[in-house]
């Protein structure tokens, strides 16, 4: 049957609002539960990944209100930094691929045009976030309570935030080194590229910059380096031909450097100015002088020099370096150099490596040794030779730093180990003035507006000073009593916290957000306002209803309501708030603080979470520190590679929902893998989850309409007991979040049941219907639309959002039932599985039930496992006491061999169900059904039975559980 789930999903979110149920309110006494997601960074659009998180969040909140909890789910946006800014800009100047990136993501084309202004990009995209997503998901968020991080009242709470930071001396001012946009000014570069759009793995790199002076010409020319205490094996200068070179002044002295390297040097030196230009070949045959060892060294022409790595020239240590080893060797062999360049073959062949570290296990020429070993030279494909070559380098570098020890050639540094060599060599040339140090990027980092990013020296930049050894070791104790999931983030937070230093806190530039309350000219930034924010919701109702205005929101108002600080008359004489709001708002942040779950992406465990924690550890008392975090992997796009919103994502989220519905987007999410691994967005596996739903929904729906009503029997026993054994099982695995199991449990468990339960002839009627109470309202969490469609059509009272979830009913657990019915499916699959591998044409199946003795001997077994002495040899002695048990002799010894062994193995409860089960009386009962499963005459037969049909013997293997079969 069609069904419209636009409409189905429509009509129940109406029901849900007009019932207020996404409204929280406290309520003394009821234990609560508060959740957030990671609030998104406004750039843009969001995509089919980000709901993957979002979905889990409202699946545990809806849990949490049917397990009898008082549940707050809040939700915001965050858009501090340059992103509305960037995108307003780009509208403006009718950038086509930004207008096509909204048109294809719903944009009404009417609308463009009024988004020319980064606070008319906010206010669309919150609304298009709210309503367009969230709603439509089904969320029950308290939408009144939703803030943004540009909003007047969220800037004052932001603002006392950093009072209370200064109070505990974790605002320091110093020298910074920072990534930089020449437009937006400094940003900052981590995995949430929250202010990028490109690099957020890189890394700030120092650079040993070396100076090789060229009489000749009366300039240095400049390289830089990572490996300082290579200097010693110089033997030889690299640089492109093809290129023009800048010839800057400094400090006046004149550098050769790449015209990249000029200008990230402007940013990082003062007085650094380009005075002239030289061609790349002129530079070719020159001499210079290297530093420490002055020592006069040829320049040689090399293409694979990069002008935007360190300056654009390269000095060359062959005897550590596999790609200078490679391509002196080259040069040595191209007879260029001196047909095209004038240099004489006596200078090429006088550039010979020098032997400066001596590592274990390999040769005088360490990068010589790793090359042939991998057996480099061989390889023809360039792709692989490349990446052959990096990784001999890296191996090589690791090495030699770890265990290499610097030769005689070294001078004063000779014998010492590279690790503590690398460090002296470079402060001895800094001294001597011979180097300088240079910071850039590890790979290219492009701003949210287009703009290339590079580091640049900011002389007072303010940090959060996240290395104080106490909040780190305070922040560390407490995670410990956290519940973290993943498993590996509960043990990796400790060292994350411990390699978090200072973090540049503030801006300079054109960026949004709260001015930074001790210096007017900064803006704070991204991720130092996103650490204490969950604690806002709880008081953004009231700003958001006008109960109280952004200007009253002082400090003391903070600091009475969170901290419970000051007189109450006196705060609210100050603040001009009465008393009574004043107290009911503290009433409330201490009725739903400490923040229960914080659930975000998995970029978030370097970045967001360690600043989350220790801000609530350095501002807020102990009953007020968070109590969770999940972590959720991303929803990746075919290339297995994060889909980024900025860059268009996966097909937009309304096009999606519209397409499979929520629903099925849901259940998706919930069960397609852990949320502890990425997931590749697939249309096709969305749309199997979609006929899953309506498989369950038609399977429902006939189950509701059935006429037929039979007197209730094992089978209806059995169901009942699956179901509340299910209900135990959904009830364990969300304990431990794990919305994966239970969806497994909902989707796939309980809809067999119900199709087992109709293939045994089950159709009384009270029985379906307690088992659709159950089955229904399990499916609240992760599908509420479905759910509440069902619970109506089904007659249940009210609506099933509200329903609180069952305790499983002791009264109605069976494990005889369960294990018995659960034998005859083994049985009939025993029976299929056999049949297909018989090597003739079979037409019976004859089955034979465990011997009684073997019965004896498992209750036997299972005593003393009860009593907590079941041993092998104590099982055979009692056995053995037995006459009869003693005449079978090897074959009571294997048995009780096998059974003791299992015992240790399995759950006991399981193995007390078994030995009380009849098996002869259940399977004899089963013959017509089994005969019609298999398709197959059937014949039981009890081990003991003395006439029975046993050409075979193959009664005798038969043992508790484990019915033997002859198929005829």
């Amino acid at each position: 049957m069609s069904r419209d789930y636009a409409e189905m999903e429509k009509k129940w979110q109406s029901k849900w609002a007009e019932k207020k149920l996404n409204e929280s309110e406290r309520q003394d006494g009821k234990p609560k539960f508060m959740l957030i997601f990671a609030y998104p960074g406004l750039t843009g659009y969001l995509h089919v990944g980000h709901l993957r998180g979002y979905t889990y969040a409202d699946a545990l909140g809806r849990y949490k209100r049917m397990t009898g909890y008082n549940v707050l789910f809040p939700v915001g946006t965050h858009a501090t930094g340059n992103g509305a800014i960037s995108l307003a800009s780009k509208i403006a100047r009718k950038d086509e691929k930004t207008v096509d990136y909204l048109l294809r993501n719903g944009c009404p084309e009417e609308e463009i045009d009024k988004l020319k202004e980064p606070m008319d990009v906010v206010n669309f995209f919150n609304n298009v976030y709210q309503n367009d997503y969230w709603k439509r998901f089904g969320f029950l968020a308290d939408w009144r309570r939703f803030t943004c991080t540009l909003y007047p009242d969220y800037g004052k709470f932001i603002e006392w935030q950093f009072t209370k930071l200064k109070e505990k001396g974790l605002l320091v001012q110093k020298p910074y080194y920072a990534p930089f946009c020449p437009v937006h000014g400094p940003v900052a570069v981590d995995p949430s590229e929250t202010d990028i759009s490109k690099g957020g793995l890189a890394e700030t790199q120092e650079y040993t910059l070396l100076k090789f002076w060229c009489e000749e010409r009366k300039f240095f020319l400049v390289a830089a380096t990572l490996r300082p205490e290579t200097i010693f094996g110089q033997v030889c200068f690299w640089a492109r031909p093809d290129m023009e070179y800048s010839i800057v002044e400094k400090d006046g002295e004149r550098w050769v450097v790449s015209p990249q390297c000029a200008e990230k040097m402007s940013l990082q030196f003062d007085g650094v100015e380009e005075v002239g230009r030289i061609a790349g070949k002129d530079l070719i045959g020159l001499t210079c002088t290297a530093p420490m060892i002055h020592k006069q060294i040829p320049v040689f022409p090399a293409d694979f020099v990069d002008p935007d790595v360190g300056t654009g020239l390269v000095t060359s240590c062959p005897s550590d370096a596999p790609d200078d080893w490679n391509s002196l060797q080259v040069v040595k062999a191209n007879p260029e150099l001196t047909e095209k360049y004038g240099i004489s073959k006596d200078i090429v062949d006088a550039v010979v490596p020098v032997s400066i570290i001596s590592i274990k296990g390999y040769g005088d020429f360490p990068a010589q040794s790793i090359i042939e070993k991998m057996k480099i030279p061989s390889v023809k494909d360039p792709a692989k030779f490349r990446e052959l070559m990096d990784e001999a380098k890296k191996q090589v570098y690791k090495d030699g730093y770890h265990m290499g020890v610097m030769k005689d050639v070294c001078g004063e540094f000779s014998g010492m180990r590279v690790e503590e060599a690398k460090d002296k060599i470079q402060q001895a040339m800094l001294a001597s003035k011979e180097a300088e140090i240079f910071r850039d990027l590890t790979e290219e980092v492009v701003c949210r507006c287009g703009q290339r990013v590079h580091i640049k020296r900011i002389d007072d930049q303010w940090f959060i000073n996240y290395a104080d050894r106490q909040l780190t070791d305070s922040t560390k104790e407490h995670c410990r009593d956290m519940t973290i999931f993943p498993a590996q983030y509960y043990e990796n937070v400790q060292g994350v916290l411990d390699w978090y230093r200072e973090r540049a806190c503030v801006r300079l530039g054109n960026w949004l957000g709260t001015r930074f309350p001790f210096d007017n000219k900064w803006i704070i930034e991204a991720i130092s306002d996103s650490t204490l924010y969950p604690l806002f919701y709880t008081i953004s109702l009231y700003s958001n209803t006008k109960q109280i205005t952004p200007e009253q929101m002082t400090p003391e108002f903070f600091d009475y309501v969170v901290l419970e600080k000051g007189e109450p008359s006196a705060v609210a004489g100050s603040t001009g708030i009465d008393q009574e709001l004043l107290e009911k708002i503290r009433k409330d942040v201490h009725y739903w603080y400490p923040l229960d779950i914080n659930l975000g992406g998995k970029e978030h465990m370097t970045v967001h979470f360690p600043v989350f924690l220790m801000n609530h550890r350095a501002i807020l008392p102990d009953d007020m520190q968070p109590k969770g975090i999940i972590v959720n992997w991303y929803v990746t796009g075919k290339n297995k590679d994060k889909i980024s919103k900025s860059k268009g994502g996966a097909q937009p989220i309304p096009g999606a929902v519209a397409k499979f519905g929520a629903d099925s987007m849901r259940l998706y999410y919930a069960h397609v893998a852990s949320m502890f691994v990425d997931v590749e967005w697939d249309e096709d596996l969305v749309f199997t989850y979609k006929q899953k739903l309506e498989n369950i929904m038609s399977s429902v729906e006939d189950l509701i309409n059935a006429e037929a009503d039979v007197p209730s029997g094992d089978i209806d026993a059995w169901l009942l007991s699956r179901f509340n054994t299910h209900v135990s099982e959904i009830r364990a695995a969300m304990d431990r979040y794990d919305l994966r199991q239970m969806a497994t449990v909902v989707y796939y468990d309980m809809s067999n049941d119900m199709r087992w339960y109709a293939r045994r002839g089950g159709k009384n009627r009270d029985t379906v219907m307690q088992a659709l109470r159950i089955w229904i309202n399990a499916m609240m969490p992760i599908t509420p639309h479905v759910a509440e469609e069902l619970w109506s059509e089904a007659g249940f009272e009210g609506l099933v959002s509200e329903a609180q979830f069952p305790e499983a009913d002791d009264s109605k657990r069976n494990a005889a039932a369960e294990y018995g019915e659960g034998l005859v499916q083994e049985v009939i699959g025993d029976v299929n599985e056999i049949k297909k591998m018989a090597k003739t044409e079979v037409s019976k199946a004859v089955i034979y039930t465990t011997p009684m003795w073997k019965v004896g001997v498992m209750k036997d077994a299972i005593a003393m496992a009860e009593a907590g002495n079941l041993t092998i040899p104590d099982l055979t002695k009692r056995c053995m006491a037995d006459e009869n048990l003693k005449k079978r002799g090897k074959e009571t010894s294997d048995f009780v061999k096998k059974i003791a062994v299992d015992l240790m193995r399995s759950n006991l409860k399981d193995k007390k169900a078994l030995a009380d089960l009849d098996e002869e009386t259940l399977l004899k009962s089963a013959k017509d059904f089994i005969a019609s499963e298999t398709g197959m005459e059937t014949e039981i037969y009890g081990a003991d039975e003395e006439n029975k049909f046993d050409p075979s013997n193959k009664a005798r293997v038969a043992v508790p559980g484990r019915p033997a079969i002859y198929l005829c």
